[in-house]
């Protein structure tokens, strides 16, 4: 099976006897799935753990299911915001989920296990030897730098410049080995792989990169977890009467976007649409260019990127989703809000949006417009991080254009919220997902070392059944059984 690495014993060996001294389980995907299935003496001991501190039981609340506290959390359903339409202008109901109650406060930390675990669970990483390199524009070397330190694995995170002061400060404090800032800011992804290329050349074998936008355990983590607690949101809470018409997501790395392949399996109308910054579009038209919403790098098409499921795209304008920031967070904003009648439980939650959901949100306002959606139609979307990460781009907007007053309140909402439009969209047929397919090739073949037959592969629909096989993950539970049998003890 070409998803699971050759294991290597002796690596491995010293890996479980790693774990073992230091009291290190690890979940299964299934737990991650279904926390109901995780054991009670890790529930019991969760009851003493904060939901950001590097305790190894924090491993188990790798999971959507986390029950939205600070400390001492159980599980549950699943945490998500339905947006009224008072605050959409649209009837077709939005659903995001909510991903600030991940540890780290955001879900990158998933995708992250997702690539690092097969590894470890079959000798292909080395932590004693080796140091485990996270490139990302955020929240993923973010996620990987904390797996790491709760598997107290060496981890080297690379990130471009300018981001947020919030990651680079969170990364120093939780003992990051490296720090890398690469030039640039969100869209200056090349500059992340050209330093991996540098740490190839210069370390060798000493490092073992987990490169996101080519990890397909991203992919396959989202497509099991992100997938399925959607559609178990939707069949519980939205589906009498109603469809799941759309799934809208950042592509990014295209972790996240995976989702869609498993909610086709059960919606096979489904439209899964892809959204990216104006000022970078990419998908839109080949294009390129800087922009400000955080986590959805670009200028390139993700390997990982399934994109013969994806349907259309949704270019958001990054001025309309930095005010829209203002609207949500700002006294003046929810006041606006709420004489436009969205209700003060809406109004509280509006916070667990960051810069990329509130992307999403007009992206999926988009959609509904366009498809001329109405109240049967129900569109997920992501929720991949809260604004608790962005404090300081809120000070930033607050000393570039002044207070936040009542007339600005208004023309934002009725510029940017009632005033989207289907504008700067692609409705992408056979020959356009197959031309953005081949896009790649300019990255991948040409930069960063891949050939022109593994692209071919891609395009095969048979690739994607075997990765996202159920086969796969259970072979990833076994290995992860076996080694907590011999590392580690609940």
């Amino acid at each position: 099976m070409k998803f699971i690495p050759e294991i290597r014993e002796d690596v491995l060996q010293k890996s479980m006897a790693r774990a073992r001294e230091r009291n290190i389980v690890l979940p299964t995907f299934a737990q991650q799935k279904d926390p109901t299935l995780v054991p009670d003496s890790i529930k019991s001991r969760l009851r003493d753990v904060g939901l950001w501190d590097l305790d190894p039981a924090n491993l188990f609340r790798i999971t959507w299911k986390n029950e939205p506290v600070a400390h001492g959390g159980g599980y549950g359903e699943g945490n998500w915001i339905e947006f009224p339409p008072a605050l959409t202008g649209v009837d077709a109901t939005i659903v995001g989920i909510v991903g600030k109650w991940f540890p780290t406060g955001a879900h990158k930390v998933g995708a992250a296990y997702g690539c690092l675990v097969p590894r470890l669970i079959t000798g292909a990483f080395d932590p004693a030897t080796q140091k485990a390199v996270w490139p990302s524009t955020g929240n993923f070397c973010r996620g990987g730098a904390y797996d790491c330190a709760l598997l107290a694995c060496p981890a080297v995170a690379i990130l471009p410049e300018g981001m947020s002061r919030e990651r680079f400060e969170w990364l120093e404090r939780i003992g990051t080995d490296e720090v890398i800032a690469t030039h640039g800011t969100e869209s200056n992804v090349k500059e992340i792989y050209d330093k991996c290329w540098e740490l190839r050349h210069e370390r060798g074998d000493s490092i073992v990169i987990f490169n996101q936008f080519e990890e397909f355990g991203n992919a396959i983590w989202h497509y099991h977890m992100t997938g399925s607690i959607i559609q178990e949101i939707f069949e519980k809470h939205y589906a009498e009467g109603r469809q799941l018409s759309g799934f809208v997501s950042a592509t990014g790395s295209a972790g996240t976007i995976a989702a869609g392949d498993f909610l086709r399996t059960k919606h096979p109308e489904i439209r899964v649409v892809a959204t990216e910054a104006l000022q970078c579009p990419t998908l839109l038209r080949m294009g390129f260019g800087d922009h400000r919403i955080e986590g959805i790098g670009d200028k390139h098409v993700p390997w990982i990127h399934n994109v013969r499921n994806t349907n259309f795209i949704a270019a958001v304008d990054d001025e309309q989703t930095m005010q829209l920031m203002r609207l949500f967070n700002e006294d003046e904003g929810r006041e606006c809000l709420r004489r436009e009648g969205v209700d003060d439980e809406t109004l509280e939650k509006l916070s667990l949006l960051g810069i990329s959901c509130i992307c999403n949100l007009v992206a999926a306002i988009k959609t509904a417009r366009y498809y001329d959606m109405d109240g049967r139609d129900v569109i997920f979307i992501p929720l991949t991080d809260s604004m608790e990460l962005y404090t300081s781009r809120m000070r930033e907007m607050q000393d570039q254009h002044g207070p936040y007053t009542t007339h600005l309140a208004d023309q934002h909402f009725g510029r940017y919220v009632m005033g989207t439009t289907p504008d700067h969209v692609r409705e992408l047929g056979y020959k356009d997902q197959r031309a953005l397919h081949n896009f790649k090739y300019f990255t991948w073949a040409e930069q960063q070392g891949r050939n022109s037959d593994e692209l071919r592969e891609l395009w095969d629909p048979d690739f994607w059944r075997e990765a996202f096989s159920q086969e796969v993950v259970d072979e990833w539970d076994r290995l992860i059984d076996a080694f907590n049998s011999g590392g580690g003890s609940t």
